[in-house]
C-alpha cells in the first residue's frame, strides 16, 4: 500500500493506493459523511477487490479542517469535484492511466460517485453504491450516467430502500438494485458486509474490462 497525496483545488487530500500484482482495473472509493479513507467497511470491501486483482484508491474527500464543517460533508458538488480531481490524478500516473476505472460510493459518497460518473461519461466503466444516497445526485445527473450501476441496500434499511428505488428508476444505464437480507444501514449484521463486498466484486469484474 502506498500513502499518496492528491492535489485538488488549493488542498492536498490523503489517500491509500493499492495496485495488486497483475492488476487489471482500479476502483476509487467515495466515503460517506463523517467517514474517511480509514472507514473499516470500505477497507474491507477494498481488500476483497484486491484479491480479484482490482486496484483500489481510498482517499479523504475533505481535509481534516474541512471535515469539521458539518455542511461541507453534505456539499455533493464539492465532493464530486474532489472525486473527479482524484480520477484525473490517477489517469496521469504511468502505473494506472491505462486501467479501466470504477467508483464505489457509500452513503453520501454514492451521490458524488454518480455525479462524477455523469460528468466523466465514458471515463468511468462501472459504479457500485453501498447503503448509498444516490437520490442526492439529482434527477438530471442520474439520467446522464452511462456506466453500469449497481445499488446495494440493506434489506432492513427502511427509508433508504425507497430512496434507492427512486434513484434506480431515473438511471438510464445498465443497472441492478440488490437487497442484502437482514442488513441495516451500516451492514453490521453477521455476513452482510461480506455479501455486499462480493456483489461489488462481481459487478466490477464483469464491467471493468
Amino acid at each position: 500500500m502506498s500513502a499518496v497525496n492528491i492535489p485538488a483545488d488549493s488542498v492536498e487530500l490523503e489517500g491509500d493506493l493499492v495496485l495488486p500484482p497483475s492488476v487489471n482495473s482500479i476502483v476509487l472509493f467515495a466515503h460517506g459523511s463523517g467517514s474517511s479513507r480509514l472507514s473499516p467497511r470500505n477497507r474491507f470491501v477494498a481488500q476483497i477487490l484486491q484479491q480479484h486483482g482490482i486496484g483500489t484508491l481510498l482517499f479523504d474527500l475533505l481535509t481534516r479542517t474541512e471535515d469539521q464543517d458539518y455542511a461541507m460533508r453534505f456539499d455533493i458538488e464539492l465532493l464530486t469535484e474532489r472525486l473527479i480531481a482524484a480520477t484525473a490524478w490517477l489517469q496521469a500516473r504511468t502505473d494506472s492511466k491505462t486501467l479501466p476505472l470504477g467508483y464505489f460510493g457509500a452513503s453520501t459518497g454514492a451521490a458524488a460517485a454518480l455525479k462524477a460518473a455523469a460528468k466523466m461519461n465514458t471515463g468511468v466503466s462501472a459504479v457500485v453504491s453501498r447503503g448509498g444516497r444516490p437520490d442526492l445526485a439529482g434527477e438530471a445527473d442520474l439520467s446522464k450516467v452511462t456506466a453500469p450501476t449497481l445499488l446495494i441496500v440493506g434489506g432492513a434499511d427502511y427509508g433508504v430502500i425507497e430512496l434507492n428505488q427512486q434513484a434506480f428508476a431515473l438511471l438510464q444505464c445498465k443497472k441492478e438494485l440488490t437487497l442484502i437480507p437482514g442488513a441495516t444501514h451500516l451492514f453490521e449484521e453477521s455476513g452482510t458486509l461480506e455479501q455486499a463486498a462480493q456483489h461489488a466484486a462481481n459487478w466490477f469484474l464483469k464491467y471493468l474490462k
